[in-house]
């Protein structure tokens, strides 16, 4: 595996290698000890989740305030998605600043997203499953979101906006101004 810092350098683009033969391909999706060499911390992922939506479909921007903050290890298996990320984190220099990745299931990369960035997802193919892994149990008390259209951030999605297909919920997050600060990540 290979790790690549993003504009956000805490979030970290991760190319697995791929052995490709006759009968098709192999790959190390997950191996815990190279991972935490790759971003430099312990990170004992808990739980896995699964989600496949159609096309148009944004889910995000999401996050789980501390107690409960979560990293992100974020794959593709089916598809093609925007990944888009956000620096949450009050005082951090790159405060509102975001970072846009195509992972597909062709490119078989990975997105590191580490506590204190919200997260989201645009499926741009017919399609898309997503898997990752979160060191941290969901909490629902704790469930929090960021508006996706707030244009402080300057997200270029790349699709009009009645073309997105979006939950109650991601309809009505906050802006960025509006986020509590009052706990630290």
């Amino acid at each position: 595996m290979l790790a690549k810092s993003l504009s956000l350098p805490e979030v970290l683009l991760i190319t697995p290698q791929v052995h490709l033969d006759t009968r098709g391909y192999f790959f190390e999706s997950f191996r815990q000890q190279q991972l935490q060499q790759l971003i430099g911390a312990d990170i004992q992922f808990v739980q896995e989740n699964e989600s496949r939506s159609g096309f148009g479909v944004l889910r995000g921007l999401h996050y789980q305030r501390p107690p409960q903050a979560q990293a992100k290890l974020v794959r593709v298996v089916e598809g093609e998605v925007l990944d888009v990320v956000v620096d949450i984190r009050h005082g951090s220099p790159r405060f509102g600043q975001s970072v846009q990745t195509l992972l597909t299931a062709e490119n078989k990369q990975q997105l590191f997203i580490p506590p204190g960035f919200a997260h989201g997802v645009l499926v741009l193919s017919a399609h898309a499953t997503i898997i990752y892994k979160v060191d941290n149990y969901y909490s629902a008390a704790d469930d929090a979101g960021l508006a996706y259209d707030d244009t402080n951030l300057g997200i270029c999605w790349p699709l009009a906006a009645r073309q997105l297909i979006l939950s109650a919920k991601d309809q009505q997050q906050p802006n960025l101004a509006q986020l509590n600060s009052g706990f630290s990540w």
